[in-house]
């Protein structure tokens, strides 16, 4: 990949941190003022009707509002995989930490690190197809943008995969960045194998452009050194001076820096050049020269016509083993958290970051985790994954997981009881009860008293249980039955949770002992709601209506006690009621049927009571 295209691309993703102006279309900043405000992951802008210039002018010429989001790359249907995939091996590396020991260790992360550049080679694979599928032209030089990102991506990390989690000596070192050119300049594997599979390899027009090597260390060490000293005395015997294409073929072999120069159109890079520089002078380069090698490898590549761009400033970073640099780098040119996020995690399970402490208390791997967290809480579904990267973030992690978990929309039931289960599993009690009052809010403006119960009580919200007990028992007054009987006959425990909770409890009971036909336990039960204070007051006519049933019954139910009781709640509650107008006719209908309620109570009590009394004598006298 070119550098010039991998600059473009960035240029084109580049975060809104980055940007210096952003150009909104229709909005003319210097005319007009602007407002604006944060979300959790976007910008709204608008513009608004104050005029700079022309005070009189009070309408706004660009009367929208526009959203402007700062994550983009998690709307992308195909960086979707990334995401998902990388999740797990990002929590499956957090679960094998404790596994980590010894020599398998470094094997193990080793492993790791290939399994990230292979989910990366899928979605540049699936990006690819994409863009050359796509329908317009614009569409497609977007994704082929997006495939020139993820293979610089795959391009770096496999890169401080070699230098910095194998760490290969000096010997193996060359032999992997041979397999690493390889693997990122693509025309070297098919000029390799169009050259082997023709009938005379030695004949093929492609022979000598092929700078590739398959010799084990061993051979190549032993023949390197066989090359070196034949060529050099080739060369300083004028062998080949008859023959131009003979004796440049021996400078090369010597490693001559001009002669390798002279090839340039063969070679893709300066890392191109850079490792075949090394494999034709010094094959058992130490890691501690890659540096000025590679220094001078991208001076001699580029010479003084171009400028260094942003790849080759994160790949000398690499070459120069400053790991701070490469995510530094990476953080500017990339236009999400996802590679710095994973790379620094990875780096700081192989102990390379553990003295790089952050100023504000976290250090480089939490800060960048935390960020690529933030970003997934942006999308409607891939928050889910952010919910994992929040929990392995030891020192900010459950504050940030607690106050991005409290924006996310519960457009459905389904949604919220996910982010509920979730909050419960880590016991963010406070996170839990403002869901489930929400929940409960909802289902009482759609009028579904059972949920806004439900979720009430698992929210502990007593007020909330209180409103809507009342609803319950208004519902009752008017259509003279409960509604969702399940969950008020199986409250249990949770009915003491609010006073008016525990008196729909029981007066549901009262029902349903009352229809049982146990009508002694049923008095008792309705007494004991009247004189201990936990029926409203405005419920009290009810309570003695229903008592009315009882009264008339054969057999005494009430004792002259128990009826003294109903007669003292009855004045009470009479000698309470506020005294209205008569100019409301309706007012005047109610109180009528009140009085004769009353009436009607009254002679039904003084005929218990003188029932009880009968009874309760001759029962003594016996």
């Amino acid at each position: 990949m070119g550098f010039h295209q991998f600059g473009q691309a960035c240029l084109e993703l580049l975060t809104l941190d980055d940007l210096p102006t952003l150009l909104i279309p229709g909005v003319n900043s210097k005319k007009h003022q602007m407002c604006f405000d944060w979300g959790p992951g976007e910008m709204l802008v608008c513009e608004t009707s104050f005029n700079k210039k022309e005070k009189s002018e009070m309408v706004p010429s660009c009367p929208f509002i526009y959203i402007i989001r700062k994550d983009v790359d998690v709307y992308s249907q195909v960086l979707r995989k990334l995401f998902n995939e990388s999740h797990g091996i990002f929590v499956g590396l957090q679960r094998i930490e404790e596994e980590l020991t010894g020599k398998s260790r470094k094997s193990q992360l080793v492993r790791v690190s290939k399994n990230y550049r292979s989910v990366i080679r899928a979605c540049m694979e699936e990006m690819h197809q994409v863009a050359i599928a796509a329908k317009d032209p614009a569409s497609g030089r977007q994704f082929s943008s997006q495939v020139s990102i993820l293979s610089a991506m795959e391009l770096i990390w496999n890169l401080c995969e070699i230098l910095f989690i194998e760490v290969a000596p000096a010997g193996p070192l060359l032999l992997h960045l041979l397999d690493w050119v390889r693997l990122h300049v693509c025309e070297v594997d098919s000029l390799s194998a169009d050259v082997l599979g023709s009938e005379n390899p030695s004949k093929h027009e492609s022979f000598w452009n092929l700078p590739g090597n398959t010799q084990t260390l061993t051979e190549l060490e032993l023949k390197w050194q066989h090359w070196h000293e034949e060529c050099e005395r080739y060369l300083q015997d004028c062998t080949f001076a008859s023959n131009p294409h003979l004796e440049s073929l021996c400078k090369i072999m010597l490693g001559d820096e001009a002669a390798l120069l002279e090839q340039k159109e063969l070679l893709s890079n300066w890392y191109h050049f850079l490792v075949t520089r090394l494999l034709y002078s010094n094959p058992t380069v130490k890691p501690i020269d890659l540096q000025y090698y590679a220094q001078s490898s991208l001076d001699l590549f580029l010479g003084g016509e171009s400028s260094p761009e942003p790849l080759d400033n994160i790949l000398m970073a690499a070459f120069e083993f400053d790991i701070h640099q490469v995510i530094k780098e990476c953080s500017i040119a990339l236009s999400n958290w996802w590679f710095v996020a994973h790379l620094t995690d990875l780096l700081d399970h192989c102990k390379l970051l553990q003295s790089h402490n952050l100023y504000f208390g976290s250090n480089m791997r939490e800060f960048l985790l935390l960020e690529y967290a933030s970003g997934l809480f942006a999308h409607p579904s891939l928050w889910q994954l952010g919910v994992d990267y929040f929990d392995y973030c030891p020192e900010l992690g459950r504050v940030s997981l607690e106050l991005h978990i409290e924006r996310i929309p519960l457009n459905t039931e389904q949604k919220a009881l996910k982010v509920l289960r979730i909050c419960e599993q880590r016991q963010m009690t406070e996170q839990v009860r403002s869901i489930c009052k929400i929940l409960a809010m909802k289902a009482v403006r759609n009028n579904r008293l059972g949920s806004a119960l439900s979720w009430s009580i698992r929210a502990k919200d007593a007020a909330f249980a209180t409103l809507v007990s009342d609803r319950f028992l208004r519902d009752y007054c008017e259509r003279g039955c409960f509604s969702d009987l399940d969950l008020i006959d199986n409250l249990g425990p949770a009915m003491m949770l609010s006073d008016r909770l525990t008196f729909l409890g029981k007066y549901r009971e009262f029902h349903r002992v009352y229809g049982e036909k146990r009508f002694a336990d049923a008095a008792s039960l309705l007494l004991s709601l009247m004189t201990s204070q936990i029926a409203p007051r405005s419920f009290w006519m009810t309570l003695l209506t229903d008592a009315l049933p009882l009264l008339e019954q054969k057999q005494v139910i009430f004792s002259a006690e128990q009826t003294y009781e109903l007669m003292q709640c009855l004045e009470d509650l009479t000698s309470g009621k506020p005294v209205h107008g008569g100019s409301d006719t309706q007012q005047c209908q109610d109180d009528d049927i009140e009085t004769t309620k009353v009436e009607m109570l009254r002679l039904a009590l003084a005929r218990n009571l003188a029932r009880a009394i009968v009874r309760e004598g001759s029962l003594e006298g016996s």
